[in-house]
């Protein structure tokens, strides 16, 4: 999956402080991530029904490890959920490093 350049995030106006307030993941936060030289992108298979889906591991500029759920629409990234990666994910992420 390539990311569209330039970066343009679409955020829904009714879930903007959503991950801030369920994850504690601020939306600058998130977007720092597709800045990460290390970033993993994979298919989010199992959600993609209606709209394909991405699931993107990476960290943020303080090295915060965020796993991101996210779509692509009319070339811009719109973010779905973000939380902090879990054991599995953390490992996935740093053995690319």
């Amino acid at each position: 999956m390539k990311i569209p350049k330039p970066i343009v995030f679409d955020w829904d106006k009714g879930n903007t402080d959503k991950n801030l307030h369920k994850h504690n993941v601020s939306n600058r936060e998130t977007e720092e991530i597709f800045n990460d030289e290390f970033l993993k992108i994979f298919g989010d298979i199992r959600h993609s029904y209606k709209e394909q889906r991405f699931v993107a591991y990476g960290a943020t500029n303080l090295n915060r490890k965020l796993t991101i759920v996210f779509t692509v629409r009319k070339q811009k990234i719109r973010i779905i959920s973000a939380r902090d990666q879990n054991k599995k994910e953390r490992i996935i992420y740093e053995e690319s490093i």
